[in-house]
């Protein structure tokens, strides 16, 4: 009589730890990519991830074998762009300031979508811990903690375009279906690999990096890209959501243990109000706006 309920179950166990080896994926492909912006930057790291990661894709979904359909192509144009500029600009913060703290300032982004998706009172303090979060992590004065200006910047551009990568996926999935990811992908590789070449010339060709190139792209797009798919069909959306927000935490401990990038205490309570503030949107939203994993 209990076989249903323990299936269901190990379902749900199955797909939230799929969700948390996918941000975790997510993030280590991400100290990786750090790694080689000394040899070539984080427009080349951008060229890398999205280059390669979209032959991945299409060589794993192979979409042309499904029948195109004729509309719609301006939307999934518009998801490809997203996803492109998103990631160069995230990469580019990461240039000049920790991974969890780009991670986290990147969030605000989709948590200002779900915001506002929802109208209730319960909105105005996860935008209080938001502001607050903020402002913990860019203290006043010449502090030693200060963060460079330019890479929250990019962050928070990055963020919006996070944002637009969501609401423009949503639409492109709905024509194209997981067909999307691929082509989408694609799309962002005409822009990102036009800019690491001419940023990183004949570096990107050298044999020595395409382990690690193969490392981002892998660990940043394929596989968290397709453990995604696993976990959102295996769990409600705002569960889905709410672990999302955990995302930030993966970073900041990715860059600690890859990086060296050790947080002040202050760092660590501003990711924490980000993360409290992400959880609370979905838990209180009537609506939740699913954010994937990788944007």
């Amino acid at each position: 009589m209990h076989r249903p309920h323990a299936a269901s179950l190990s379902s749900l166990l199955l797909a939230v730890g799929v969700l948390l080896v996918a941000m975790a994926s997510y993030q280590c492909g991400a100290a990786i990519a750090k790694q080689l912006f000394p040899l070539v930057g984080a427009q080349g790291a951008t060229a890398y991830r999205l280059g390669l990661g979209a032959v991945i894709l299409l060589l794993l979904q192979r979409p042309w074998r499904s029948r195109q359909p004729g509309g719609a192509r301006a939307v999934l144009w518009g998801y490809g762009l997203s996803i492109g500029v998103m990631n160069l600009l995230f990469y580019l913060a990461l240039q000049r300031i920790p991974l969890g703290i780009a991670v986290a300032v990147e969030f605000t982004g989709p948590l200002a979508l779900a915001l506002f998706h929802s109208r209730r009172w319960l909105d105005v303090v996860w935008v209080a811990l938001v502001v607050a979060g903020l402002l913990l992590l860019m203290p006043p004065g010449s502090s030693a903690q200060r963060l460079d200006p330019i890479g929250v910047g990019y962050a928070l551009a990055a963020g919006v375009g996070w944002a637009l990568y969501i609401v423009l996926g949503q639409r492109a999935g709905a024509v194209y279906g997981n067909n999307a990811v691929a082509w989408g992908t694609s799309v962002a590789a005409l822009v990102a690999l036009p800019v690491g070449f001419a940023h990183a010339g004949h570096a990107l060709l050298s044999l020595a990096l395409l382990p690690s190139a193969l490392g981002i792209a892998v660990l940043s797009s394929a596989l968290p890209y397709t453990l995604e798919m696993m976990a959102m069909t295996r769990l409600p959306a705002r569960t889905f959501g709410t672990l999302l927000s955990l995302e930030p935490a993966f970073a900041a401990m990715a860059g600690m243990i890859f990086l060296g990038e050790h947080l002040s205490v202050l760092q660590w309570f501003a990711i924490a109000a980000v993360i409290v503030a992400s959880a609370g949107t979905v838990l209180s939203a009537r609506q939740v706006v699913d954010v994937p994993v990788g944007a």
